[in-house]
Parts: structure tokens; C-alpha cells; sequence
């Protein structure tokens, strides 16, 4: 069971991790906005594997009775977004998230979230 946002956070990112997903980063906007406690944002190298990371985590947490209030962009699988009310997610292509820098517009300095990969771990 996942009790709290920081919790869902933490498992979606690992989640991603486990299935490849590209600088994984988690934001703790809940100071900034009122719609969200936690940004997580993830990079596939392709429209196909953005399309493979958002069936995963759907998959995942649907296993556990999670399920976003809405998705965007699962069409085009550039940037895909999920609703899961305390934490957004957001799957870009990697040109998307270059272009869209959302970590700069949401970065306040002190926002952060840590979380090694399991590559990173390995070091």
C-alpha cells in the first residue's frame, strides 16, 4: 500500500528506474503550487520507450489500486503525463524535455529530491 505522496514518489521513480527511464528527477513542488505535492520527470530515448515507461508505471501501480485521474499525450508519446493527484509525472521524448526545461521553471534550489538509480548505485 503507498500511504503518502513522498512514498509514491520515490516508488514511481523506481519504478522508471528498473525499466530504463533516463535522468530520473523528483521535484517537491507542494511549497511553489497547490495541484501537486511531487513533480517526477523521466526521459526515454524514444517515442516508443516514453510509450513503454508510461505503461509501466500505469501497470505497476494499477497492481497496487493507484490509478492516475488523467493522462495526456499518450498519442504522440513525447510527453506523456500522468495525474496520480500528489505527484505528476511527466515522460518526455528527449528533445521535449530539452526544449520544455520544465526542472528549470520548478527548481527552486532547495526542491530536490534524492534518489540514486540502481546504475548509480552500482559505482
Amino acid at each position: 500500500m503507498i500511504n503518502n505522496p513522498n512514498q509514491l514518489a520515490m516508488e514511481i521513480a523506481t519504478i522508471l528506474d528498473n525499466k530504463k527511464a533516463d535522468n530520473i528527477t523528483i521535484l517537491k513542488v507542494d511549497h511553489l503550487t497547490s495541484i501537486t505535492d511531487y513533480f517526477v520527470i523521466a526521459s526515454g530515448r524514444s517515442a516508443q520507450a516514453v510509450h513503454t515507461l508510461y505503461e509501466e508505471v500505469s501497470d505497476r501501480l494499477s497492481e497496487k489500486g493507484v490509478y492516475p485521474r488523467r493522462n495526456d499525450g499518450v498519442r504522440d508519446s513525447r510527453w506523456i503525463v500522468l495525474d496520480y493527484a500528489s505527484v505528476i509525472v511527466h515522460l518526455f521524448h528527449p528533445e521535449e524535455r530539452q526544449f520544455y526545461n520544465i526542472e528549470r521553471l520548478w527548481n527552486d534550489g532547495t526542491n530536490v529530491v534524492p534518489f540514486v538509480s540502481v546504475e548509480d548505485q552500482d559505482k
